[in-house]
């Protein structure tokens, strides 16, 4: 028989390994979210719910489908490792984010870090290929 080859985490329902899940905390069980984060969050559901019924009267229903194909799909390119990060561009387009601009477009860049180190390319493809082991960029240790 074979061993079962993954280790089940989970100790009486409680998720306890601290790396992988973070530290637990009673605070966040008691308290939610800020009031405004979760009435911004229901809105834009409420919005993208009303986006895509308009669509679908106006396209017919295979158009917001066909939407959703795509936004899936240019979810999952992404620039290989180097110097340049990947900026999602199409998504952005594709999803209205363009106009959203928010402190966190300018602030925490790990490229104005002090100690940035650029990555070497060759080594993140090695990586991504499995062809070698560690971090993919250095500058991540």
């Amino acid at each position: 028989m074979d061993a079962p080859k993954a280790i089940d985490h989970q100790i009486g329902g409680m998720k306890n390994d601290a790396l992988r899940f973070g530290l637990h905390g009673v605070k966040s069980d008691i308290v939610g979210s800020h009031p405004l984060e979760s009435a911004y969050q229901s809105a834009s559901t409420r919005q993208e719910e009303m986006k895509r019924k308009v669509l679908t009267s106006t396209f017919g229903s295979a158009f917001p489908l066909k939407m959703e194909l795509d936004r899936k799909i240019i979810s999952r390119f992404h620039r290989p490792s180097g110097a340049i990060p990947s900026s999602m561009l199409g998504l952005e387009a594709m999803t209205g984010a363009l106009e959203d601009f928010g402190f966190e477009d300018y602030l925490n860049d790990p490229r104005d870090s002090e100690t940035f180190r650029p990555a070497d390319m060759h080594h993140g493809m090695e990586v991504h290929l499995g062809l070698s082991k560690g971090p993919v960029c250095p500058s991540f240790m």
